[in-house]
């Protein structure tokens, strides 16, 4: 009697849409099983198309981690951040929305109509269930939420708590086409070492200045250097857009600069798996986020 044959193996790219501040980072990280994005309460915090990889018995799925979608300003980092996110859409095999339980705004609507025009197949994925108050609200608000497109699935989730995220997965690679795997088993996200180094110290950044100036902020790593007994010497550059952001970020006495040096610095020692020494510098490039040049030396685009 011959052995059954292998179930067939599913492959492809599901990129996460939506507006900003929705929680598409923190769940690509509960997605993937680690932190590969930043997060933080400011909306627009991420600029770049970061893959994540997971590996399920039958299946392989690059979750593809996009700027939130948002009405273009006249700065040239806005229209690179929804270039990026236009870009992950065009190129994904499935689409998932991600939106805010029992919340639906203009911002959404703006999201889903681009998944309607790029006629990708998508799916819904309702996040922060845990927020959800009324919880009797959430099933009128499901229905809801059918009614706006042909959506393949819609999911109930917290990316934050891990509620029923194992379930988004099963469902995201039931919809993948048949293919061998994209990358190798090994792979956890395309990004290297520097990018992730940088963004963990823009993560730091971010929330140590709170409503000051964290989007006229770009971090670059400008050298690593391995040294003696297991230590990695980083130095890093902090850009802000105008010199009266220098003296802000750096704090009186220096003391915010090394208070982000220090939180930095403990999250990429657990981050790297090793000792790691940061050196840190303010520096002025006016009008950075306006300059196509300087968004292309900082990885944005």
């Amino acid at each position: 009697m011959s052995a059954p044959a292998p179930a067939p193996f599913h492959s492809g790219f599901a990129a996460l849409i939506g507006r900003p501040n929705v929680g598409k980072s923190t769940l690509l990280n509960a997605l993937v099983g680690a932190k590969l994005s930043i997060v933080t309460p400011r909306p627009q915090t991420t600029r770049h198309r970061i893959v994540g990889v997971a590996n399920l018995p039958a299946a392989q799925i690059a979750f593809v981690d996009t700027p939130g979608l948002h009405r273009e300003g006249r700065r040239a980092l806005n229209k690179a951040m929804n270039r990026a996110a236009s870009a992950a859409l065009e190129d994904a095999d499935v689409v998932v929305l991600v939106v805010e339980a029992l919340a639906w705004t203009e911002g959404d609507e703006l999201a889903l109509a681009r998944i309607a025009r790029a006629r990708r197949p998508a799916m819904l994925a309702v996040n922060k269930i845990d927020r959800a108050r009324p919880r009797e609200r959430l099933l009128p608000y499901l229905a809801t939420l059918s009614g706006r497109h042909d959506f393949l699935a819609i999911v109930p989730v917290s990316g934050l708590k891990g509620d029923n995220v194992a379930a988004l997965r099963d469902t995201i690679a039931a919809h993948l086409p048949q293919s061998p795997p994209l990358f190798p088993a090994d792979t956890l996200t395309d990004r290297g070492i520097p990018f992730r180094i940088a963004e963990t110290i823009r993560e730091k950044l971010t929330l140590e200045l709170n409503q000051e100036v964290p989007y006229g902020i770009a971090v670059e790593v400008e050298r690593l250097a391995d040294e003696p007994l297991e230590q990695l010497t980083v130095d890093a550059a902090i850009w802000v857009d105008r010199e009266g952001q220098k003296p802000i970020v750096i704090g009186a006495r220096g003391e915010r600069l090394k208070r982000v040096g220090r939180s930095a610095r403990l999250a990429l020692n657990e981050l790297l798996g090793r000792r790691v020494h940061l050196n840190l510098w303010v520096k002025v490039r006016e009008n950075w986020a306006d300059n196509a040049r300087a968004l292309k030396q900082l990885g944005v685009e």
